[in-house]
């Protein structure tokens, strides 16, 4: 009985979410002022709440160039705030860069323990805070498919259609989509720097943020004492490759041979994904199952420890001929990603940096006996033809070295960026460099979620002194039992769904009956 009490919960928490991403409030709209130039900095105190407590901080507007390569570029609006530090005389400031791209810079709540030393300076991402936002309600609504499949041919081509359509869009309201590059958002945050006077500043990015601290560091290296990188993108990795994708779910299944009761549960883990990919129903009762958005929620849900196991049980109870989780994962689909992202700074910055003409993404990612294969890659860069914005200079697009002090931090099995690729191509050019590999931990929400003293003593003890200290984390073992099933879910949702619907027909009845009851006694009456 508590189990389904917690499950109620928390499908309406869910749901609300789901909502809240519809209907979320906007915001105060950030302009430019008049008069201004780009540079101009117009910030005032204010205070920030978070955790219950208040912090003195600066809040205001950055005016900078929306293309600084176009002498004739309008003014566009970024805030800015910066949340002092408890210390007299702090050390350098911290600019935290969020993940992305399409998501905001500006939701950072830093721990207690970052702000007894630094100041926390947050500067928002063009194109998706501030004066000028690239919404594509064309794209959000042809993300959700055409037909049974989201990752079809038919999908992906309308999906197309309305990157370009949006695009058409943008730049007939004056928007220069060539001024949404990373280059750009690393000038916005240089200009920050100056305009609030501080002569070096650490970086802390997680990321898509630590491509944007990469390419700081070759553009403006002495503006930089020390650079924390969470969940490291080198680059070209915007593009989730199928192979390293199933490498990850291999390694998955041979923790879950490990445990013994997720080794109860399948000889092979791998496998039994494999065989529910291949042959999916199209329904479970009354609710659809579109295998394109199960496969695309999967991979999604694989990035962080707590939620792995979710998907790890929709998949075993359809293996074991119930496939009603499969069905909630499409609804989640529905409800979440046509407002996860702004969408437009996400194919600007995403194709502006990694996009190659060369390749037929299609072609590469549409790979039908893989496990699971990279379909998050496939719905974005499998419609990627039609949004056009220049690629970024070839200096950008590389690895250069550095001598900043420059620490990294992976998770072993982190789908969104595995640590292979930090390791072998980003530690290599960094003669300062440090890289920490946390066991069975995934992206960059297990880093603040798990082992938290551990994670402070880390990024203290790098940002005072350079080198990162890693004594306190411990090994976490993998564990396999689902936080909540959506199996589960499921069943409530159609046992709900089936009350109402009784429940409406008696409604109706009982009004159908009353009212010829009325017509009755009325003609009895004439």
């Amino acid at each position: 009985m508590n189990e389904k009490i917690f499950l109620i919960i928390a499908l309406i928490i869910v749901l609300a979410a789901a909502g809240w991403l519809i209907l979320r409030p906007k915001g105060s709209k950030v302009e430019v002022p008049a008069g201004s130039q780009s540079g101009d900095l117009i910030i005032e105190p204010c205070e920030i709440k978070m955790n219950g407590t208040r912090y003195k901080a600066d809040c205001g507007t950055l005016v900078v160039a929306e293309n600084r390569n176009n002498a004739t570029s309008r003014l566009i609006a970024l805030p800015i705030t910066r949340i002092h530090s408890a210390a007299e005389n702090p050390a350098e400031p911290i600019f935290h860069f969020a993940g992305g791209p399409g998501q905001s810079n500006m939701g950072f709540k830093p721990p207690v323990w970052l702000l007894a030393n630094h100041d926390i300076v947050l500067v928002g991402y063009r194109g998706v805070d501030g004066s000028s936002k690239l919404d594509c309600p064309e794209v959000s609504a042809a993300i959700t498919g055409v037909g049974g499949d989201v990752l079809s041919s038919d999908s992906l081509d309308n999906l197309s259609i309305a990157m370009g359509a949006c695009s058409k869009r943008l730049i007939a309201e004056g928007v220069d989509l060539n001024g949404y590059t990373i280059p750009e958002v690393v000038e916005d945050m240089e200009a920050a720097r100056k305009a609030l006077g501080y002569k070096q500043i650490n970086l802390l990015s997680e990321s898509y943020g630590t491509r944007v601290a990469q390419i700081y560091a070759i553009m403006h290296s002495d503006s930089l004492k020390r650079s924390a990188m969470i969940a490291v993108n080198p680059p070209g990795h915007f593009v989730w490759k199928p192979e390293i994708v199933d490498e990850q779910v291999r390694y998955y299944a041979e923790l879950c041979h490990q445990d013994t009761k997720c080794n109860k549960s399948t000889s092979d883990l791998a496998a039994t994904i494999s065989d529910v990919n291949q042959s999916m129903p199209k329904r479970w009762v009354f609710l659809p199952i579109d295998p394109g958005k199960v496969k695309v929620v999967a991979f999604s849900l694989l990035f962080h420890r707590n939620t792995a196991p979710i998907i790890f049980d929709a998949y075993l109870s359809a293996k074991a001929g119930d496939p009603s989780g499969l069905a909630i994962m499409s609804l989640v689909y529905d409800f979440i990603m046509p407002n996860m992202m702004t969408w437009g700074e996400f194919f600007a910055i995403g194709y502006s940096a990694d996009f190659d003409p060369n390749i037929n993404y299609r072609e590469e990612l549409m790979t039908p006996d893989a496990i699971l294969g990279s379909p998050m890659s496939l719905l974005v860069w499998g419609s990627a033809a039609n949004f056009p914005v220049a690629i970024m200079p070839e200096e950008y697009r590389h690895v250069h070295p550095t001598d900043i002090e420059t620490l990294l931090v992976s998770g072993s099995i982190d789908f969104a960026t595995p640590a292979e690729f930090a390791e072998t191509e980003l530690l290599p050019s960094l003669r300062n460099g440090q890289h920490i590999v946390i066991s069975e931990q995934g992206h960059t929400n297990d880093f603040w979620s798990f082992q938290h003293a551990a994670a402070e003593r880390l990024l203290t003890s790098f940002y005072t002194t350079g080198k990162a200290e890693d004594s306190l984390y411990s090994y976490l073992p993998m564990d396999f039992k689902p936080a909540m099933r959506f199996p589960v879910l499921a069943k409530i949702l159609t046992f709900t769904g089936l009350l109402l619907f009784v429940g409406l027909g008696l409604l109706i009845n009982h009004f159908i009956r009353r009212h010829k009851a009325v017509r009755a006694r009325l003609s009895r009456e004439i």
